[in-house]
C-alpha cells in the first residue's frame, strides 16, 4: 500500500505553485479513477452538485473538504482493495487543497462525535468525559498513569471500617469565574448531581453513599451520608464498606461544579479546571482557553481547540497536514503508519478487554466443558496477528495488565482443536451445535467474528453472525437474548473491582455489565471481600484469586487487551496516551517554537 507520505507528495508544492490533481480540474472526463467511471458515479452522489462544481475553483472550502474525506472514508470501507489506491489519492487531494496547518498557534486536539452536553451531571460518553476532565476539577482526579492523585482535596483519609471517608480540601482554589470553592460548594455539586429530575445518566459513582439512592429516587430530601465539618473538610459516610470509594469520585459526574447553574450549563459552563471555555459550534469546534489561575499551574499553552472529527480517515489526513497535534491510529492502518510516521508513534497497552462473552444459562452453554472448548477451539493469536497487525497481548483472564491482580504467568489457552473435540464429546456435544454470535457495526468487529465463525465451524459449531446497530446489540444482549456476545469493556477506574463485580458479580446479571449471565457463590463472596478489606494485600490476594476463577470458569472467550496507538506532531512534546480517559489534561502539552 502506498504510504501517506506518497499520496501525499503533491503537497511539496506550496501556494501558487500548488497543482490540482488532475481528477479535480475541469477536464471531467479525468474525474474518477482511471478506467473506473461506474466507481465515479458511486464516489459523487455522496456530495452535492454544488460541491463537485466547487472543485473546479482556485480555492476550497475547509468544511466541503472534510465532507469529501468523510465521504471517500465511508466508501473505503464498503469498497474492496481494487479502489484502495483512489481513495487514498482523494484523501491525499485534500490535504494537498487544505494545505499544511499554521503550527504556529495554540493546541488542536479531536472527538470523534459532539459531546451531548458538558454538563459533569449529563456526561454519559468518552467525548462528554474527557472534556469535563478539561474544564472542571474533581476532589480527586487520574494523571495520565491512571493514578489516583489530589483535586481540589489535597489528602483524605478513611476509617478502619472503610465506610467513613474525610476529604481535606485546598485553600484558594475559585472557578472561571472567580467564585470560591469549599466544602459547602462541593456538597451542593454532589446534591444537583444526585437531584431528582436532573436527567444525570450516571448517578451510580455516588451511590454508595448513605441515602443518596433515596435521595436520587425522591423517596428522601437531604443525603446525610454528605457531611461539611467546617469550609475545608467533607466527610462521606458509605452504607457498605467499599475501598475503591476514592475513585468514584474522580469519575466525571463527582466533578465540583458552582452553584446555582444557568439553565444553558451544558452548553457554557463554567468549571475550575485547567482550561476555561470560549465557544463552541457544535459537529465543528469547541475553543478552551488557558486557565492562568490554575492552582497547579497554568498549561503551557494559550489555547486547545477541540474539533469534531468523526472519520478516521479525515483525522489522519488533518494529522498529516498538520491540523491536529495528536491522532489514534486505526487497527487496519498501523503497518502504513509504522512505515510513514514511525518516529511520532506512541503504544500504550489499554486498561480494556476485547471478548465473546459466552451466555452461561443457554444451552450446551451452561456446561463449563463447552465453553473451554471453544477457548480452545479459536486460534486467537493469528486472528490477533494478521487482522489486528498485532496490537494487543493475548488474555488469560479480565484483569489487564497495570492493574493490580493481574498474573503475567497464567498462560492463555492453547489453540487446541484435539482438546476442543475431546471437551465436547465428554460433554455430550461431539456433533457441535448451533449458535448466534451478536456484533455491532464496528469493521474490526467483523473481521474477528468472521474468523472465530471459521474456527468454531472445524468442531461443527455452527455460528450465526447477527449484526445490528448498537443500541440493538445492547438491548439483546441484556435482556439474555444471545448466545455470544463480542464486545469490550472499557475501564470506568483502573482497578480490579471494575474488571470484577460489574462483569461477573451475580447481582449484574444482564444490564449491569455481566453478560456472561454467570452466577458462581464462591466466586460472588470473593468479589465482595475485595471490596469491601481495606487491606491493600488482601486487595491484591483477592483480585487475583477472582481473576484465576473466572478463567477457569470460562465465562467468556478471552481475546486480548488492545493496544493502543498514536501519533505526535514532531514539535508537540508532553503528551502522553492516557490509561483512562479522563487522564489527560493537556496541562504539560506545548509547541517547540
Amino acid at each position: 500500500m502506498s504510504t501517506s507520505r506518497g499520496f501525499l507528495s503533491c503537497c511539496g508544492a506550496t501556494g501558487r505553485d500548488r497543482k490540482v490533481p488532475a481528477f479535480a480540474q475541469g477536464n471531467s472526463a479525468a474525474v474518477g479513477p482511471p478506467r473506473s467511471r461506474p466507481f465515479a458515479r458511486s464516489f459523487l452522489p455522496l456530495v452535492s452538485d454544488a460541491d463537485i462544481r466547487a472543485l473546479h475553483r482556485p480555492w476550497l472550502n475547509r468544511r466541503l473538504l472534510l465532507r469529501i474525506a468523510g465521504a471517500a472514508a465511508r466508501l473505503a470501507r464498503a469498497s474492496g482493495a481494487g479502489v484502495l489506491a483512489w481513495i487514498l489519492a482523494v484523501v491525499g487531494f485534500i490535504a494537498c487543497a487544505v494545505g499544511e496547518g499554521d503550527r504556529s498557534g495554540g493546541l488542536t486536539y479531536y472527538l470523534s462525535a459532539d459531546p451531548p452536553s458538558l454538563d459533569p451531571a449529563l456526561s454519559t460518553d468518552v467525548q462528554s468525559g474527557e472534556m469535563v476532565a478539561l474544564l472542571f476539577d474533581n476532589l480527586v482526579q487520574f494523571d495520565v498513569d491512571g493514578q489516583l492523585g489530589p483535586g481540589l482535596a489535597t489528602r483524605w483519609e478513611a476509617d478502619r471500617s472503610a465506610r467513613v471517608y474525610t476529604f481535606h480540601l485546598r485553600t484558594g482554589a475559585t472557578f472561571h469565574d472567580g467564585r470560591r470553592i469549599d466544602a459547602g460548594v462541593v456538597r451542593a455539586s454532589m446534591l444537583r448531581a444526585l437531584a431528582p429530575g436532573s436527567r444525570a445518566a450516571r448517578q451510580w459513582p455516588l451511590f454508595p453513599i448513605k441515602g443518596a439512592r433515596e435521595y436520587a429516587d425522591g423517596t428522601a430530601k437531604d443525603v446525610p451520608g454528605i457531611s461539611v465539618p467546617d469550609d475545608s473538610t467533607i466527610v462521606f459516610t458509605l452504607g457498605q464498606p467499599l475501598n475503591i470509594f476514592p475513585k468514584f469520585l474522580a469519575m466525571p459526574v463527582a466533578a465540583v461544579v458552582p452553584t446555582p447553574t444557568a439553565s444553558a450549563f451544558g452548553e457554557a459552563p463554567i468549571g475550575s479546571g485547567p482550561w476555561r471555555f470560549v465557544s463552541w459550534s457544535h459537529d465543528d469546534a469547541l475553543v478552551l482557553a488557558r486557565n492562568p489561575t490554575y492552582w497547579s499551574g497554568p498549561p503551557k499553552e494559550d489555547t486547545l481547540t477541540v474539533r469534531i472529527i468523526p472519520e478516521a480517515l479525515t483525522q489522519a489526513a488533518e494529522y498529516e497536514t498538520g491540523q491536529l497535534d495528536v491522532v489514534e491510529i486505526p487497527f487496519g492502518e498501523t503497518r502504513r503508519w509504522e512505515t510513514a510516521h514511525p518516529d511520532e508513534l506512541q503504544r500504550r497497552p489499554t486498561i480494556r478487554d476485547l471478548y465473546i462473552a459466552l451466555n452461561t444459562t443457554r444451552g450446551p452453554l451452561r456446561d463449563v466443558r463447552v465453553r473451554r472448548a471453544l477457548n480452545l477451539a479459536v486460534d486467537v493469536g493469528t486472528l490477533l496477528r494478521t487482522q489486528m497487525a498485532g496490537r494487543g497481548l493475548r488474555a488469560a483472564g479480565a484483569i489487564p495488565p497495570g492493574i493490580l491482580g493481574y498474573d503475567s504467568t497464567r498462560a492463555p489457552y492453547a489453540w487446541d482443536t484435539a482438546g476442543a473435540r475431546r471437551l465436547l464429546r465428554e460433554a455430550g456435544y461431539p456433533n457441535g451445535f448451533k449458535v448466534q454470535l451478536w456484533r455491532n457495526k464496528r469493521e474490526e468487529f467483523a473481521r474477528i467474528a468472521q474468523s472465530v465463525q471459521q474456527d468454531l465451524a472445524v468442531l461443527g459449531i455452527q455460528v450465526e453472525i447477527v449484526e445490528r446497530d448498537a443500541p440493538a446489540v445492547r438491548a439483546t444482549v441484556r435482556n439474555g437474548g444471545a448466545d455470544l456476545y463480542l464486545g469490550d469493556w472499557y475501564a470506568d477506574y483502573p482497578d480490579p473491582e471494575n474488571f470484577s463485580y460489574p462483569l461477573f458479580h451475580s447481582s449484574n446479571r444482564g444490564p449491569g455489565g455481566n453478560y456472561a449471565f454467570l452466577a458462581d457463590s464462591t466466586l460472588d463472596s470473593m468479589i465482595v471481600r475485595a471490596r469491601s478489606t481495606p487491606d491493600t494485600l488482601e486487595q491484591a490476594r483477592l483480585a487475583r484469586a477472582i481473576d484465576a476463577r473466572v478463567f477457569d470458569l470460562a465465562p467468556w472467550i478471552f481475546l486480548w487487551f488492545p493496544v493502543d496507538v498514536w501519533a505526535e506532531q514532531p514539535d508537540v512534546k508532553g503528551w502522553h496516551i492516557p490509561a483512562v480517559f479522563t487522564g489527560q489534561r493537556w496541562l504539560q502539552v506545548a509547541r517547540v517554537r
